[in-house]
């Protein structure tokens, strides 16, 4: 009786060993790395790897829907802090900053992000991103942080063209600054990018 549990826990294993690996690859290397090379990094054969992804575009949609989960976790957080007297400025503009920091260092999070306007996978995902967005424009809106014309599809704009690795970190700063400032009621009143 305690086989099939065990080999129920394997695979559980195997899985999570898979997509460790494969996000780590995938981060540094993008979408070029090898099944082979995801196999060996994660401690399995190719064939495991095949029999819980059949292709190797199903293992990337395995981490870029996680991956989205992360965000909107992160987005109905940021909401749950205004919503508890927080500013909504202050958290769009962490969000801002911390997602085109993390796209610069990390290709899945860029994919991750210019896929939460309509994942295939999951499109409730669309849905729930533009309501969470929604909520943080209507504070934003509420305490006067935001230009009264910004919309939720004017972040969802935003964060989905959001730059990666292929601008410095210099430019990712200063393209998240930009954002900000036209996002901004009072552009003036946004903080310059630190410069690191």
């Amino acid at each position: 009786m305690s086989a099939p549990h065990r080999l129920r826990a394997d695979a559980a294993r195997n899985r999570a060993n898979i997509l460790r690996a494969a996000r780590s690859l995938l981060a540094a290397h993008g979408e070029a790395v090898g099944i082979d090379e995801i196999a060996r990094e994660a401690g399995v054969a190719v064939g495991t790897l095949y029999r819980h992804f059949p292709t190797k575009a199903d293992l990337i949609q395995a981490i870029v829907a996680d991956l989205v989960h992360r965000i909107l976790t992160a987005l109905d957080e940021a909401v749950a802090r205004i919503e508890a007297g927080g500013g909504a400025f202050a958290e769009l503009t962490v969000l801002t900053e911390r997602i085109s920091e993390a796209a610069g260092v990390d290709r899945t999070i860029k994919a991750a992000v210019g896929n939460l306007g309509g994942i295939e996978a999951d499109p409730r995902l669309a849905e729930k991103s533009g309501a969470v967005l929604a909520r943080i424009v209507a504070a934003g809106h509420a305490e006067g942080s935001l230009h009264p014309d910004v919309t939720a599809a004017d972040l969802m704009l935003a964060m989905t063209n959001l730059p990666g690795d292929d601008l410095p970190r210099t430019a990712r700063r200063r393209w998240a600054q930009l954002i900000l400032r036209g996002l901004a009621a009072d552009p003036a009143g946004v903080a310059p990018a630190v410069r690191r």
